[in-house]
């Protein structure tokens, strides 16, 4: 036999084998496009997460971090106001655990936000009762009251 026949039949055999050997790449392929989805829906659920803490903190789009007081006052200023947000976000976490809502925090000092207040005219359009909004938007009766009789201009 010649050199080059030896060469074809093995070339032929290999080709032959190679056919019933498995692809690994399409496995690697299916696990990144399971890994790319996850990735996304992950990340999407933390997007609306970050959305209902802002709606819940009333956490205004245009919200900016002032730049280091250097001075002792300023500095206890930032420190009374780091502790105010500290007791919202509390009291946002332990308004969320309960089942029964807490005794309604005061925010009639505070605008309502402009998101709250579309929310809560939806919720009412839908004919959701008082109670039901409130639970879903964190406000008082009395401010929920004083937007649907307003409509929503306050």
């Amino acid at each position: 036999m010649d050199i080059s026949t030896i060469i074809m039949i093995i070339g032929i055999v290999f080709i032959i084998i190679s056919m019933f050997l498995k692809d690994k790449s399409h496995k690697i392929e299916n696990d990144l496009e399971d890994l790319s989805i996850n990735i996304y829906q992950e990340t999407n659920a933390l997007k609306r997460r970050i959305k209902t803490v802002e709606e819940e903190l009333l956490v205004e789009p245009n919200f900016q971090i002032q730049p280091k007081k250097k001075s002792p006052a300023r500095q206890k200023d930032a420190m009374e106001t780091f502790q105010q947000v500290a007791a919202q976000v509390k009291a946002a976490q332990v308004y969320g655990s309960q089942t029964t809502p807490p005794a309604p925090i005061t925010q009639e000092t505070k605008p309502i936000n402009g998101i709250l207040v579309s929310q809560v005219l939806a919720l009412n359009e839908q004919g959701h009762s008082i109670e039901e909004i409130s639970i879903r938007s964190t406000l008082t009766h009395t401010q929920i009251q004083s937007i649907l009789a307003t409509g929503g201009r306050l």
